[in-house]
């Protein structure tokens, strides 16, 4: 096995792992995809082992492929911080970022991770816009946002640094008073959160087969905090995010064998970030923080 490894072959391992497809990677490179088949098919030759499964859907990483992502990622790690160190100085650092998040990133899953920044880049200011709403960079309503959905536009460049799982969850007061459910159809026993305009929840209730229409929720709302604070005090039983949940030990997951589709996470950013040291440090620092976090 030769361990002199070329760092772009790495790069490209990376960026097929978090996208999931040589496509997906070649865009996010600015690449060619037959150059990504050939820093795989050459990494895996270099290791002797098969790194991903080509399937229909896309690249399916092998365990090994798992067990070298954290060693790869650090080596990442230290190239991003070699680059900024070569081609920024302080004074270039200094300035505000504005980054965009939904309002459970933001409010839950960004500060520890913020403040871990502040202590890397102590010159850089972040403009926190909290909103569900998806902001336009191409208009410069942010300069970095978080997404769950994948943009097309081509002067933006996006990167999967990984997905939130979600969860049924109830608080243990509410299951004291009204019991556990224990298969799907129980859920129509119980007290349920509903979201509101959007009807995703409700969709997927007549998915299931039931016959459901917004009354059989008892509270219903769009707002992701106060879906969230609903759960957390026992109002009834709701679907959010397991990170989400993990914060509060009174809220019990619910139906392990119910699985909720995981949404992508995505960090977005114009194509400036090539000339920009301010924005690019801070991307490249939640691009490797946000991964763990999640």
């Amino acid at each position: 096995m030769n361990t002199s490894f070329d760092w772009n072959l790495v790069r490209s391992f990376l960026a097929a792992l978090d996208h999931g497809s040589l496509l997906g990677a070649a865009r996010a490179l600015g690449a060619s995809q037959p150059t990504l088949g050939r820093h795989i098919a050459e990494l895996e030759s270099q290791l002797g082992a098969t790194l991903f499964e080509r399937t229909g859907r896309g690249l399916l990483p092998t365990p090994t492929a798992l067990r070298l992502a954290e060693a790869a990622r650090a080596m990442q790690s230290g190239a991003d911080q070699l680059a900024r160190g070569a081609t920024a100085t302080a004074g270039d650092l200094g300035g505000t970022v504005r980054l965009s998040a939904s309002q459970p990133v933001a409010c839950h899953l960004l500060p520890p991770i913020l403040a871990r920044m502040r202590l890397a880049l102590p010159q850089v200011q972040i403009e926190l816009v909290v909103s569900n709403a998806v902001s336009n960079l191409l208009r410069r309503e942010a300069d970095i946002a978080l997404r769950m959905v994948q943009p097309d536009q081509a002067s933006l460049i996006a990167r999967r640094v990984g997905q939130v799982t979600l969860g049924t969850y109830a608080h243990r007061d509410y299951l004291a008073r009204r019991g556990t459910p224990r298969q799907l159809a129980d859920l129509l026993q119980h007290d349920v959160i509903g979201d509101d305009q959007g009807g995703a929840i409700l969709q997927a209730y007549r998915r299931f087969g039931f016959e459901a229409d917004p009354s059989v929720f008892v509270l219903r709302t769009d707002d992701l905090i106060a879906y969230w604070q609903a759960v957390r005090n026992g109002i009834g039983i709701g679907f959010v995010a397991d990170y989400l949940a993990a914060t509060e030990p009174q809220v019990q997951p619910l139906l392990p064998t119910l699985k909720i589709p995981p949404l992508p996470m995505w960090l977005v950013v114009h194509r400036e970030i090539r000339s920009n040291a301010r924005i690019r440090a801070v991307y490249d620092f939640l691009a490797q923080a946000l991964p763990r976090a999640l």
